[in-house]
């Protein structure tokens, strides 16, 4: 079972009057991150909402040493660090337990711009975690479409709807054989803390994918962020997974609907609280356009529960 929210720790490492939107998805994961890696960490952000909400420098809106760097170059940065730390401690100038390095990227930088840094350091098995607060669009720079943005929404580049269906970003990862991979959202705080505390200690690459429903890109009332992700879930948009050395788990309450004990929500409802799909919604062949989508979900949960019957 999933640690309690209130029985996480006290400790925040995201301060209070940075420049996030009200009710930002990453803003809150973000929180609950802090509170598993604790503030011996170094943070490496790419261009995206959380640099921009970071605060001017040399204060920032996070309690961590934080480096901004390339758009493309999460991956080869983070294993920089990761190394150079190694070394200092090889030579004594570094004392105590090695500071945890972290990516904290969104969709863009994981996806499409950051992927070939980041694939290299997986093949590598570099020390790090890679988080992905995965919005479904390149939403700081004006909500483009990214390789995360599913079939049917709006976006400035897709005014007509995303024709194509999402990459499956955190099963590509595991193909890597990484030691561990994993999914979550805020809806679910105790799964996602527990997942880091897990990575954490966890030697060798990580990758932690967590949506992050955007109420701008999205196009849904600021204080429904927590209960878009929580329908994501339940309709089997976005299925929670976590896999230790290419063995897959499923938590709850996807667990639930991948062994069949629970059927999943039809997506109409989450489809329809969000004004991203507004336009494709509309017109004679919305049922078909709707019928897509939830055939693009039914896949995922098929492909997925057979995928998790392969044991490395």
């Amino acid at each position: 079972m999933a640690t309690s929210i209130k029985k996480l720790p006290d400790t925040e490492q995201v301060l209070s009057g940075n420049g996030s939107c009200g009710g930002c998805p990453a803003t809150m994961a973000l929180r609950i991150v802090g509170k598993a890696l604790g503030p011996n960490a170094i943070m490496l952000l790419t261009p995206s909402c959380a640099v921009a909400s970071m605060g001017m420098t040399p204060r920032l809106g996070y309690n961590w040493p934080c480096m901004n760097i390339c758009f493309a170059t999460a991956g080869s940065s983070a294993s920089g660090i990761a190394a150079a730390l190694e070394i200092m401690k090889e030579k004594g100038r570094l004392q105590g337990e090695l500071p945890t390095v972290f990516t904290w990227v969104g969709d863009g930088g994981t996806y499409d711009i950051g992927f070939q840094a980041l694939s290299a350091a997986a093949e590598r098995n570099d020390n790090f975690i890679h988080f992905c607060y995965n919005n479904e669009a390149y939403s700081n720079t004006g909500v483009q479409r990214s390789g995360a943005t599913p079939r049917g929404s709006y976006t400035t580049t897709t005014p007509a709807g995303k024709r194509q269906p999402k990459k499956n970003m955190a099963l590509l990862m595991l193909e890597h054989n990484i030691p561990y991979v994993a999914t979550a959202t805020v809806a679910y705080p105790g799964d996602l803390y527990d997942k880091v505390v897990k990575a954490k200690n966890i030697p060798g690459m990580k990758y932690i994918e967590i949506l992050a429903p955007c109420y701008l890109g999205w196009q849904f009332d600021m204080s429904e962020t927590v209960q878009m992700s929580r329908m994501a879930v339940r309709c089997g948009a976005w299925l929670l997974w976590e896999a230790e050395n290419g063995k897959i788990t499923f938590n709850n309450p996807t667990s639930l609907i991948i062994s069949g004990k629970k059927d999943p929500d039809p997506v109409d409802e989450y489809l329809m609280k969000q004004g991203r799909f507004s336009r494709f919604l509309k017109g004679p062949d919305a049922a078909q356009r709707i019928a897509e989508i939830q055939n693009d979900i039914n896949y995922e949960i098929v492909f997925m529960r057979e995928r998790a019957k392969i044991a490395v």
